[in-house]
């Protein structure tokens, strides 16, 4: 399956694209997680965006947010694939990816993010270390984990 990786800046979102993000997080953190909580927090403004399409459908995407914004550091979030995609591979591209556009866009060596506390092991496999205690996050265990390279 050939996927379509697009890198904008809120600005450069079109109103489709910005449609189908907002589309696939409700899809997952909100209905599929049974999770109500405020997903439109002002953050977007300020971060990169990272999608893959496959055609006209958003397959994956994550949000990466400047230092000062979410935590000192600069951070990666809203990671998510589609149902529809997962288990294809496509989750450790995207953050990979996220990673690698992350330390460029803002010239850091560290990144910090909060962890769904099942996905632990997963971004370990990427050098993300925990750090600090577990904690709820909207009634979702979490842990936040920093990489440093």
């Amino acid at each position: 399956m050939e996927l379509i990786w697009v890198y904008k800046t809120f600005n450069e979102l079109t109103a489709n694209e910005l449609y189908a993000i907002l589309q696939l997080r409700s899809e997952v953190f909100v209905v599929e997680q049974n999770c109500v909580y405020q997903d439109i927090d002002g953050k977007d403004k300020k971060s990169f965006h990272l999608m893959a399409w496959h055609g006209f459908e958003l397959v994956a995407y994550t949000r990466l947010v400047a230092p000062k914004v979410s935590f000192a550091e600069a951070s990666i979030g809203r990671v998510i694939t589609s149902p529809r995609y997962r288990g294809l591979g496509i989750g450790i591209t995207l953050v990979e990816k996220s990673i690698t556009h992350t330390l460029e866009t803002y010239a850091t060596n560290s990144i910090r993010i909060g962890a769904q506390l099942y996905l632990k092991k997963f971004y370990e496999g990427f050098g993300f270390v925990a750090q600090g205690e577990e904690f709820l996050e909207d009634g979702i265990p979490h842990v936040e984990m920093i990489l440093e390279k």
